[in-house]
């Protein structure tokens, strides 16, 4: 078979569709303009499609010239008869990394989740090496879910990015993390903050500085706590049940017990100089150890009372665990914090080398940079 089909100038050119250089390898044009390198061989009857990085994309780009070198050492190791289809794939990754996730989940349901994302939304990718996934593949795999079904959509992107970055953690992937929202995904999907959540309707980001100035012109304890939510990224339940032995004014944090917590681990909660002037309000008018008091004396403010203010607060129909998307949404877009604080900040659950390094001061430090960062961006929109 003819080698060398394609050249520089051509390829340029060429359509939608797959195009050959000969021996085994294809150039795959996308609608949009992407392109991928792959080879193909056959033993017997099984046909196997190994990718060779994407065209002129990404940190690592391959161009024509090494695209054929990397063809011809698949040639040569075909020669030999070595088994190509022994590296490590996704689907390998995938359940080394729900293995050691399970171990931390206090839920079946929790596990389930997982499991059903990766396991479905995720197919496309399961046979690909682990090391030749790109960005491109990671597009085409959330493209048909990121406008029907946005929320699982973005938490299989997160999934996937779990999955690789335990990949990078063993040296089987090197590169940026190409499921990373802000390595380049957000110029090639439609921002979050304006597709349509699934059960956790979420303000806009760009909208949320008005519903905390609106928040701020409200008298009443709820308004307070709604608010702290937003600056915290706590979840309401976190919040309604917060009392003065968990908060450090001097220090300016608030630390979670591990049993009021999703995932049953203490979380240490950076407070940002708004929160703390909110948290001293409160302590004037304290008559308890519950910090956002609600009626009956010494009960906690009801869920309700807080998407009460919150509608008040010209959210529309969005819910107070939307709070935290919006939050998410800005730090992908809107900073250049790393994936792993942002999850912290979050309390997700990380793996458990990472769970530790994030545990440190300098993480603390970093959560708490950010923490403020996000309290003056509620209060200004900057």
């Amino acid at each position: 078979m003819a080698r060398h089909k394609l050249s520089e100038s051509k390829i340029k050119t060429l359509p939608v569709g797959i195009h050959g250089d000969g021996d085994g390898l294809f150039l795959r044009v996308r609608k949009g303009g992407s392109r991928q390198w792959f080879f193909i061989f056959r033993r017997g009857k099984d046909r196997t499609e190994l990718g060779l990085g994407g065209y002129g994309q990404g940190t690592a780009p391959v161009d024509l010239s090494l695209a054929r070198e990397k063809a011809e050492a698949v040639r040569k190791r075909l020669a030999r008869g070595e088994e190509l289809t022994s590296r490590k794939t996704f689907l390998d990754l995938m359940e080394d990394v729900i293995a050691v996730k399970a171990a931390s989940f206090r839920n079946d349901k929790h596990k389930a989740q997982w499991r059903m994302t990766l396991d479905q939304y995720a197919k496309p990718l399961h046979m690909k090496p682990i090391a030749d996934i790109t960005r491109d593949d990671v597009v085409e795999t959330l493209k048909p879910i990121w406008e029907k079904i946005p929320e699982t959509a973005d938490r299989t992107r997160m999934r996937i990015a779990a999955v690789i970055d335990h990949a990078k953690a063993r040296g089987l992937f090197s590169g940026d993390n190409p499921a990373d929202w802000r390595g380049g995904l957000k110029d090639l999907l439609p921002a979050r903050q304006k597709l349509t959540r699934g059960h956790h309707a979420a303000v806009a980001y760009s909208d949320l500085p008005a519903v905390i100035a609106k928040l701020r012109q409200a008298a009443g304890t709820s308004a307070r706590a709604v608010e702290f939510a937003a600056l915290t990224a706590a979840r309401s339940g976190e919040v309604r049940g917060a009392t003065w032995a968990e908060i450090d004014l001097t220090e300016a944090l608030w630390i979670v017990p591990a049993e009021r917590m999703k995932a049953g681990r203490e979380h240490e909660v950076p407070l940002s100089d708004r929160a703390v002037t909110i948290l001293r309000a409160m302590q004037q008018q304290a008559t308890g150890q519950v910090v956002f008091e609600g009626g009956k004396e010494g009960a906690a403010i009801s869920d309700t009372a807080m998407v009460k203010a919150l509608r008040a607060a010209g959210a529309g129909d969005a819910t107070l665990h939307g709070l935290r998307s919006s939050f998410r949404d800005w730090c992908g877009d809107h900073t250049e914090f790393p994936r792993e604080v942002a999850e912290a900040a979050l309390a997700h659950v990380i793996s458990d080398k990472t769970e530790a390094a994030y545990r440190r001061g300098t993480a603390l430090q970093k959560r708490r940079d950010l923490m403020e960062m996000w309290g003056k961006y509620c209060e200004t929109g900057k």
